[in-house]
């Protein structure tokens, strides 16, 4: 350690730290602009500009070395003037416009420009001008005459996003952040550059001109799309949610958000909420009160109990749902007498479960991430389905580590990819069996499956049998294949004898938290694939709409007697006979549990819209008017403590409850033929019903991609 003394007070820190991080250890604070903890040290806006004893002119914090025995003043005669002077020279172009600007209040430079700006200004030329720029729905660069040159935004997207689409060009007061010949910013964490802004320059295009930052109430959330379950801040004026921001926790997302967790918001306030509960009656849709709805899908359910039996009746949940929802879903169900309920909706090998009361997961800490430094992804579009993982192992490859890939197409992550192993996801096991022989042959184990040994395989095999961190993961396709139980048992196999931890990516907010409260069939029911293949004469769709959520569609639920849709959206209108709105993550209460296995508990951040109310709600009052003993529950939080008793938001849950064991079947029994199906996966703007009606999400060149895949 090194030990400096700073204003007076003696401070140890690392050697190579810079003096700006022994302020911080400090808790002193130095003026900055261009200095950012996650990003690397630019030196550009001379704003931390402080007194080092002995130096013949101030130094600047961020960029100056501490060494043994140095003495730095920052509050000095000589240190205050210097950052005057810089101040002086920043606001000698900058704008005039604070009344207008969206970033009015929560300003930087306006902030320091009250303790280090003068009364006055010395320069009476023109201020200069530059011109605005359009690059794409969520980041508006309309007032670039704001810019300061800090190149956050810049660094942000070399070293976090992996894709530099933003730099500086020209010089001197022609200097200008722009984007190479026009073209959009299109990464999936570009609305971070918002945040990490210093003044006004970069703002978000949806929230411009919607409300003043001194008018929005701020409250706590969690993500309901990805299994990482950022922390939001979501921000709200008169009940309406008009921002979304990020929550700092360094455990789970750090500072950054993706963008579907930024602007999904979007969604909420739209016109295809539904407000009201709806009957089709003749052919059309009437508009009812709670009560007619809940006593005729009561009754609905009663009769096919009576006619069909309790095997008839099934609930299909989407794992973006709550522990809560899902819970009581699962007990509903149950309570009528039958096994049919799954979250799987896009699953097709329904063997590969993990046993009774546990679940599958990441197998290691999400900050595990970072510090990887062997790793193969099986089965991934890691850059789109995870956006804030892919960002962590883009910071263990900026570090050295390797990035191995086992995909069916070669894809941008925006990092650098040590081999890549691409076939066919028909032919995925036969790839992972040749890995797996190549890391037999490169050990000396015998094989436990005849796998091609090829240089590619190889070259995997020595990368996982190198390095001390290391991982396989399962990504969202790997575990929809049609196959996926053979692909565990051999990623397992390959994981033992090399080492590596062995997790799943997971798809959804809640597919952990899914499976602890066992959203799945029970001994002789129906998986999801069954239900939606026409086994159902009543079905209740719990958040989900299974023309976009599932492998099979919803063509099987056409000739049900009876379909329920749970859902904040006019959802399933062809399909459906009641239609009960229920409210999104930010009108209810609940829990999700990440692909870590953290339980994350939030509150409503505004009352339900209309006559919406929380699923949780009514699925207690349908189980109370169907009969059924359990559900008197007067909160979410007493649903939870029945489910998951002991566990504390931000808990992870205990290491027995969470296990990636292969289902029974060993490596040597993998399936090496042909999958007969591609695997179904959601792209990253058609993961969920919010995302899918998030206008300015819709507008992303990603959706953009998608829509043409599709077309």
């Amino acid at each position: 350690m090194v030990e400096i003394e700073l204003d007076g007070q003696k401070v140890e820190v690392p050697p190579g730290s810079m003096i700006m991080h022994a302020a911080e250890k400090a808790g002193t604070y130095i003026p900055h602009f261009c200095y950012h903890k996650k990003l690397s040290i630019a030196a550009s806006c001379r704003m931390c500009l402080v007194e080092v004893e002995k130096a013949p002119k101030p130094m600047p914090a961020c960029a100056t070395p501490v060494t043994m025995g140095m003495i730095v003043r920052t509050k000095s005669d000589k240190a205050i003037k210097a950052q005057q002077s810089v101040m002086e020279f920043l606001l000698i172009n900058h704008p005039l416009d604070c009344p207008i600007c969206d970033q009015g209040g929560e300003c930087q430079l306006q902030d320091l420009a009250v303790g280090y700006g003068g009364g006055a200004s010395r320069y009476e030329e023109e201020k200069r001008v530059v011109f605005h720029k359009d690059v794409g729905p969520l980041v508006s660069m309309e007032e670039m005459s704001r810019c300061i040159h800090c190149t956050r935004c810049v660094r942000f997207g070399q070293e976090v996003a992996g894709v530099m689409e933003l730099g500086m060009s020209h010089r001197g007061e022609h200097a200008e952040i722009e984007t190479f010949v026009g073209q959009s910013v299109d990464s999936e964490l570009s609305g971070n550059m918002i945040d990490i802004c210093p003044v006004g320059a970069l703002t978000s295009k949806p929230f411009r001109y919607s409300a003043r930052t001194w008018e929005l109430s701020r409250r706590k959330s969690v993500s309901p799309h990805d299994s990482t379950g950022a922390n939001l801040i979501v921000q709200v004026k008169n009940h309406r949610v008009m921002r979304v921001v990020p929550l700092e926790n360094e455990a789970v997302n750090e500072c950054w958000i993706a963008d579907r967790d930024r602007f999904s918001y979007e969604a909420v306030n739209s016109e295809e909420r539904l407000t009201a509960p709806m009957l089709k009656q003749g052919g059309e849709w009437k508009t009812v009160d709670w009560q007619t709805a809940l006593e005729y899908v009561a009754n609905g359910l009663k009769q096919v109990k009576a006619e069909h039996g309790a095997g008839a009746i099934g609930l299909l949940a989407s794992p973006h749902s709550t522990l809560e929802e899902l819970a009581l879903a699962g007990a509903l169900v149950r309570g009528l007498g039958s096994e049919n309920i799954d979250s799987r909706l896009r699953q097709a090998d329904f063997g590969n479960t993990a046993a009774a009361g546990s679940a599958r997961w990441l197998g290691m800490p999400i900050a595990a991430l970072s510090g990887l430094q062997r790793v193969l992804v099986v089965g991934s579009n890691l850059r789109k389905d995870h956006p804030l993982f892919a960002q962590r192992i883009r910071q263990a490859a900026r570090k050295g580590g390797q990035v191995n890939v086992l995909n069916d197409r070669v894809q941008d992550w925006a990092m650098p990819v040590a081999n890549a192993v691409t076939v066919d996801s028909n032919h995925w096991v036969a790839a992972l069996a040749g890995i797996a022989a190549a890391v037999a042959a490169e050990t000396g184990v015998q094989t436990p499956i005849a796998g091609e040994v090829n240089d590619t395989t190889r070259a995997v095999a020595r990368s996982l049998l190198g390095g001390e961190q290391k991982a396989i993961l399962l990504g969202n396709a790997a575990a929809h294949h049609e196959k996926a139980s053979s692909l565990l048992s051999l990623a397992n196999w390959i994981a033992q004898q090399t080492g590596a931890s062995i997790g799943y990516l997971t798809e959804a907010a809640n597919t952990v938290g899914a499976q602890l409260v066992n959203a799945l069939p029970g001994q002789g029911g129906f998986n999801a694939g069954q239900m939606l293949g026409g086994g159902l004469k009543a079905a209740l769709l719990l958040n989900n709409e299974p023309g976009f959520d599932s492998a099979s569609g919803s063509q099987g639920l056409v000739n049900a007697g009876m379909v329920v849709t749970l859902s904040p959206f006019k959802a399933n209108m062809d399909i459906s006979d009641v239609l009960l709105p229920i409210a999104p993550f930010t009108e209810t209460s609940g829990s999700f549990v990440n692909a870590e296995g953290r339980l994350q508990s939030f509150h409503a951040v505004v009352r339900p819209l209309g006559d919406t109310r929380p699923a949780w709600k009514v699925l207690r009052v349908l189980g109370n008017l169907l009969g059924l003993s359990g559900f008197d529950a007067d909160s979410s939080q007493a649903v939870l403590a029945s489910v998951l008793p002991g566990v504390a938001s931000g808990e992870v849950v205990a290491a027995s409850r969470l296990s990636n064991a292969d289902a029974g079947v060993g490596p040597a029994a993998a399936d090496l033929g042909p999958a007969q199906y591609k695997p179904c996966v959601a792209s990253i703007y058609q993961l969920d019903s919010l995302v899918r009606r998030a206008s300015s999400l819709q507008l992303t060149a990603d959706a953009r991609a998608a829509e043409g895949a599709n077309a």
